[in-house]
C-alpha cells in the first residue's frame, strides 16, 4: 500500500515539501530540501527552473503543429489528426503523460515556492517578495491553463500535500480552476514590473501576465475578460510589431514583439558526450543541403494565403495561377514557404521536375538537385514540393540543430486575440480593424495608414470578419504551435481532418510527364468549403497527385485522455475523459 501511495504521488507529480522536488539546484554538500529557500536569492534561483525548455513539452519542436492540417510528412499522420490518440500515447510528439506530469511538477514547485516566500515575510521588503510570489503564481497559472485546455477538469491543489492526499484526489471542475488562473495572472500583473530583467536573465513581466490571461480567457470563451486583458497589455505601450515579418523568426534576441520566449543554445545545451540537446532539424532541411526533408508545410496551408489584391485564390478575379502558386501571394506565404528558385541553406531550392541540378553557393558550383521531383531521388524528394523557410537559419545546414528561441507569446497574438474577442462580442469598432490591419500591413512592410500598399480591411460584418480573422491567425501564426488550439476552440477539428494529406507522385517519370503536359505545380485551383478549408480531392488522380496519408476525425480528440497509469493507480478517484 505504501508503494501505491508513492506511485500515486509520482503519477500526478504532487509533492509534499519533504518529497523530492527534482530542483537539482545545488550539490548535496550545500543546501538540502530542508534548509533551502532560506533567502530571497534561493527563491529566485528556484524560479529559474521554470525557464528551462524541458518543461515546455508541447510548446516546442512544432509538437502541436504536427497534429494539424498545416503539417505534411511522408505517409505519417500524427495521433490527433489520425483519430488514434489514446491514454497510453507517448509517441508522435503528443506526449499525453509527459505534458501532464511536467505541468504538475511546475504546479508543485510553484506551491512550494509560494509557501517559502510566505515564510520569508518580515525578513525582506514586501515589494521584493511580492515580485517573487507573482512570478511563481504566473507559472502556476500557466501550468493549470495548459491542463484545463488539453484535459478539461483536472486535479487541483494550491498547497503542498502528502502522497496520501494525492491518492484521494479526483478532478475539479475546470471553471473553478479557471477562476484561480485568473486570480494568479491578476496578482502577477499587479506585482510584476513592466520590464523584469534580473541578473541578466529576462523573466516574465507584467505584459506576459496580461497576455496569457487573455489567451486562456479566449480559449475558454470568456470574451469580455479576454478583450480587457489584451487591451491592458496593449495599453502598456511596451510592445510593438517587428518591422520585418520574415526576419522576426530569424532574430534570436528578445525583440520588441516578443512578450515571452524560452532561450535555447546548441553550444551550451549538450549532454555528457557533447551532443546538442536542442531540436534536431535535419527532417526539415532540403535534401540538396544535406537534410532528409521528411516534413514540410502542407498544401492546405499554402492554399489559404490571400493574393496581394486581398482575394482568396478561389475568388473570381484573384489572378491566382495554380501552376505558380507562390506568385502574388500575401508576403507571409513566401516567408513561411521557400518559393521555388529562391536561396535557402546556401542552395537554390527548386523541386521542379525539370531541374536536375541546382546551385550550391557554399561550393560555388552546380550540384545534383536531390529535391527535384523528376530527379534520381524523386522517391524521397519533398513529397509535396514544399520547404519550410520560417525561422530557417544558415547554420541549420551545418549543425543540424535548431536553437531558435521557443516563442510562447508575441504582440501580434495579443492584437488578434483582442480583435477575436471583440468580434465574438459583436463589438466591432475602429480598434478591431486597426489592430487587424496593423498585423496585415506589417506583412507588407508598411504602416497601417498606407492603405494603397496592402489589402486593408474595412468590413464590419461579424460573420465576414470572423472568417477573415480565422484565416489571418492561420497565416500569421503558421508553424508556431497555435493552430491546434485555434482548431480546438473553433470546433474545427472535423473540418481539418476530413481532408487527407496529398502530394506528388514518388515516380520521376510521372512527374516529368505531367510537368511537360502543363500540370505542374497544381493542375487546377483547389476548391474551398464554407469555412475556408481547401479541398484537393478533385485533382487527385492517383498518379500525379496522390494521397500520402489519411486523416480521421474522432469527436473525442477535443480533449486529451488522462494518462492511463494515473487513472488506474487512483482507484476510481480519477475518471477518464469520454471515448478513451
Amino acid at each position: 500500500m505504501k508503494h501505491l501511495y508513492y506511485l500515486a504521488a509520482a503519477a500526478i507529480c504532487i509533492m509534499s515539501s519533504a518529497s523530492c522536488a527534482d530542483l537539482n539546484l545545488s550539490p548535496l554538500s550545500a543546501a538540502s530540501s530542508g534548509n533551502w529557500f532560506s533567502s530571497a536569492d534561493e527563491v529566485r534561483i528556484s524560479l529559474n527552473d521554470f525557464y528551462r525548455e524541458t518543461f515546455y513539452v508541447v510548446e516546442q519542436e512544432w509538437s502541436l503543429d504536427r497534429q494539424t492540417d498545416d503539417w505534411a510528412q511522408r505517409t505519417n499522420i500524427y495521433p490527433v489528426a489520425a483519430g488514434s490518440i489514446d491514454a497510453s500515447t507517448a509517441k508522435g510528439n503528443i506526449y499525453v503523460a509527459t505534458t501532464w506530469n511536467y505541468s504538475y511538477k511546475n504546479i508543485s514547485r510553484a506551491n512550494r515556492i509560494i509557501e517559502a516566500i510566505d515564510n520569508l515575510e518580515g525578513r525582506y521588503p514586501s515589494d521584493e517578495l511580492n515580485v517573487l510570489r507573482a512570478e511563481a503564481r504566473f507559472f502556476r497559472a500557466y501550468a493549470y491553463a495548459r491542463l484545463i485546455t488539453l484535459y478539461g477538469d483536472v486535479p487541483f491543489y494550491l498547497d503542498a500535500i502528502t502522497p496520501e492526499q494525492a491518492f484521494e484526489m479526483g478532478r475539479t471542475d475546470k471553471r473553478i480552476v479557471l477562476e484561480q488562473i485568473y486570480s494568479d495572472y491578476d496578482y502577477a500583473a499587479q506585482h510584476l514590473p513592466v520590464s523584469n530583467n534580473s541578473s541578466q536573465v529576462t523573466r516574465v513581466e507584467k505584459g506576459a501576465a496580461y497576455a496569457f490571461k487573455a489567451r486562456i480567457a479566449l480559449y475558454q470563451k470568456d470574451y469580455e475578460i479576454a478583450a480587457q486583458a489584451a487591451s491592458d497589455c496593449i495599453s502598456l505601450g511596451k510592445y510593438s510589431l517587428y518591422p520585418d515579418y520574415g526576419e522576426l523568426f530569424r532574430d534570436k534576441t528578445k525583440n520588441c514583439e516578443i512578450i515571452y520566449s524560452i532561450v535555447r543554445s546548441t553550444d551550451l545545451e549538450v549532454n555528457s558526450s557533447g551532443t546538442p540537446q536542442t531540436q534536431s532539424i535535419g527532417s526539415f532541411i532540403a535534401r540538396s543541403a544535406g537534410g532528409t526533408h521528411n516534413a514540410q508545410p502542407s498544401w492546405e496551408l499554402l492554399a489559404v494565403y490571400e493574393m496581394t489584391n486581398g482575394k482568396t485564390i478561389d475568388e473570381p478575379g484573384s489572378g491566382f495561377d495554380p501552376h505558380n502558386p507562390f506568385l502574388n501571394r500575401d508576403p507571409r506565404c513566401c516567408e513561411t514557404f521557400a518559393a521555388p528558385g529562391t536561396r535557402i541553406y546556401d542552395i537554390e531550392w527548386n523541386p521542379s521536375p525539370d531541374k536536375p541540378q541546382t546551385m550550391d553557393w557554399s561550393s560555388g558550383k552546380m550540384v545534383t538537385n536531390k529535391d527535384s521531383k523528376g530527379g534520381s531521388d524523386a522517391t524521397n524528394a519533398s513529397y509535396n514540393g514544399c520547404c519550410l523557410r520560417k525561422g530557417a537559419q544558415p547554420e541549420w545546414r551545418t549543425r543540424l540543430y535548431n536553437d531558435n528561441p521557443v516563442v510562447l507569446m508575441r504582440y501580434a497574438d495579443v492584437l488578434l486575440m483582442y480583435a477575436e474577442a471583440k468580434i465574438e462580442l459583436g463589438e466591432i469598432d475602429a480598434s478591431v480593424l486597426a489592430y487587424m490591419n496593423d498585423v496585415r500591413a506589417r506583412a507588407y512592410g508598411v504602416s497601417r495608414s498606407n492603405i494603397s500598399a496592402y489589402p486593408a480591411l474595412t468590413t464590419t460584418d461579424q460573420a465576414e470578419l470572423r472568417k477573415i480573422l480565422r484565416r489571418e491567425r492561420r497565416v500569421e501564426f503558421a508553424w508556431e504551435n497555435l493552430r491546434y488550439y485555434d482548431l480546438q476552440r473553433w470546433g474545427y477539428f472535423e473540418n481539418a481532418f476530413s481532408h487527407n494529406m496529398y502530394g506528388f507522385s514518388r515516380t520521376a517519370s510521372v512527374n516529368i510527364e505531367n510537368f511537360n503536359a502543363g500540370n505542374w505545380f497544381w493542375p487546377e485551383t483547389p476548391s474551398f468549403d464554407e469555412e475556408g478549408f481547401p479541398c484537393f480531392e478533385s485533382m487527385v488522380d492517383g498518379k500525379f497527385i496522390v494521397q500520402h496519408g489519411e486523416r480521421h476525425f474522432d469527436e473525442k480528440v477535443y480533449l486529451w485522455p488522462l494518462p492511463s497509469a494515473d487513472v488506474q493507480i487512483m482507484n476510481g478517484k480519477l475518471t477518464q475523459n469520454p471515448g478513451y
